[in-house]
């Protein structure tokens, strides 16, 4: 008895009719739905390849990424569409207690070289080489600060502007990886789960849109990975499903058809993350037009994108910027034409710049800037070795307690050549955190595993 399959994909390019696969029928029709399988798999391939080649096509520019959807989550099919927006509610009403930026300085800064005790004999002994310039700016308790700084001095004046010295934590050691990692952390992995300490905080925060973390720079830092589904970009411009115009539409129904009907949670969280992602493209629709008399330069232009953000409504609740060049064995320069001078006053007038841009948002804002380590006391010939006891630098919309903040017992008995641990680097990012929002002890406990918190005067 002849048996013809229907299908719409053909038995064989060559030989259609199933009598043709082989002389036993039974073997031919074995064949023929082999084929018929063949056929299929390869279709849904080459579909999903076509999707692939779209999702490539819209990471021009460097926007939203491979790596920015799957952080924090497996990397399975429905991740890659869907992990930045799981766990966000759409809400873009006020944030009350404002916005905490986390500037981290990749590769261990001299925390001397920013701020050091005036005519310190210490110092003048170990560092000649290596001291702050006369156009330093005074500090309270007998300390100065580089004139690299000088951007800020309108907030220093208004007691908005505060260093914490002697910051470190018996946990890290001099390896820039540990320590940056232990740092962004808030602990050693072990201890934290591979979680970051900001992914940690955003928990005690409640429900935010999909903007309230936010990393700035194409790679998602280790303070954020975590469960809150925070988001990795280069630019507002940047964060977009729709890249060229030609895959915009097309990706768009894709991602919404895949998870649209399906009686799962993700759903709204799907349809709420689009909606985020078209905000940022509404923002976006023209060129950002900072304050008058702003212009933002070099790492300024991070704070240019979070300026953006803010100003339009979006709901930044964490974000991080990351600044590398602080690695000073050599030519460290602290003085003004000095390499590290350089740096910190480029840091400077981006902060400047963001607060100044942000104008009355400003208030409720606070900078934290901080690095993996500070360096050794001595100089090494114009440079110095990694050590501990950096410092922790605030700026903030929330007049600070002064200028000088934390613990500081002097030069006098150092810890194997490097400033003494005075101040826990996490009782200070945990201080930090709670004055900006208003959080209970027992709260910033929850984000630092196996660290019991010791709360410190930072605010006013």
């Amino acid at each position: 008895m002849e048996k013809t399959v229907y299908n719409s994909f053909p038995l064989h390019p060559e030989c259609p009719d199933v009598r043709g696969l082989a002389d036993n029928p039974a073997e031919a029709l074995l064949r023929a739905e082999a084929d018929i399988v063949a056929a299929e798999n390869a279709a849904e391939f080459d579909r999903y390849r076509t999707l692939e080649n779209l999702e490539e096509a819209q990471q021009d520019g460097r926007g939203v990424t491979r790596r920015t959807f799957v952080a924090g989550a497996a990397a399975t099919a429905t991740a890659l569409a869907t992990a930045q927006f799981v766990t966000t509610s759409a809400s873009f009403a006020a944030t009350k207690t404002g916005t905490l930026i986390h500037v981290f300085l990749y590769g261990g800064l001299d925390g001397l070289s920013l701020i050091a005790p005036d005519n310190d004999a210490v110092l003048n002994k170990a560092r000649p080489d290596l001291l702050l310039g006369n156009d330093s700016l005074a500090l309270g308790r007998g300390f100065k600060l580089t004139g690299a700084f000088k951007p800020l001095e309108k907030w220093l004046t208004a007691g908005q502007l505060g260093f914490i010295p002697a910051v470190s934590d018996e946990r890290l050691s001099r390896s820039h990886f540990q320590a940056a990692d232990a740092c962004n952390l808030g602990g050693l992995p072990n201890e934290t789960g591979g979680r970051g300490w900001l992914d940690g905080l955003v928990d005690n925060l409640g429900k935010g849109t999909a903007f309230r973390s936010v990393g700035i720079g194409s790679t998602l830092p280790r303070s954020l990975v975590g469960n809150n589904g925070a988001l990795s970009l280069n630019n507002v411009g940047s964060l977009r499903l729709n890249g060229d115009e030609r895959f915009r539409a097309a990706t768009e129904k894709a991602i919404k058809g895949l998870f649209t009907g399906i009686n799962h949670p993700v759903e709204e969280a799907v349809q709420e993350g689009m909606g985020a992602l078209a905000t940022a493209q509404k923002l976006a629709a023209k060129p950002y037009q900072p304050a008058e008399g702003v212009t933002y330069e070099g790492v300024g232009n991070a704070f240019q994108q979070l300026a953006q953000l803010i100003k339009g409504g979006a709901n930044v609740r964490v974000a991080t910027v990351g600044m590398g060049g602080y690695d000073t064995h050599e030519n460290q320069g602290t003085r003004e034409g000095g390499q590290l001078y350089r740096r910190l006053n480029e840091l400077a007038n981006a902060m400047a710049a963001f607060f100044t841009d942000l104008g009355p948002k400003a208030a409720d804002v606070t900078i934290m800037v901080s690095s993996e380590f500070g360096r050794r006391v001595s100089s090494n010939n114009n440079g110095t070795d990694h050590g501990h006891g950096g410092v922790v630098t605030l700026l903030s919309g929330k007049k600070l307690a002064g200028s000088l903040l934390g613990t500081w017992n002097g030069l006098d008995k150092l810890d194997s050549g490097d400033v003494p641990e005075y101040n826990n680097m996490f009782n200070v990012y945990g201080a930090v955190a709670q004055g900006r929002f208003g959080l209970t002890n027992a709260e910033v406990d929850k984000v630092f595993p196996r660290q019991k918190y010791a709360p410190m005067k930072l605010y006013a």
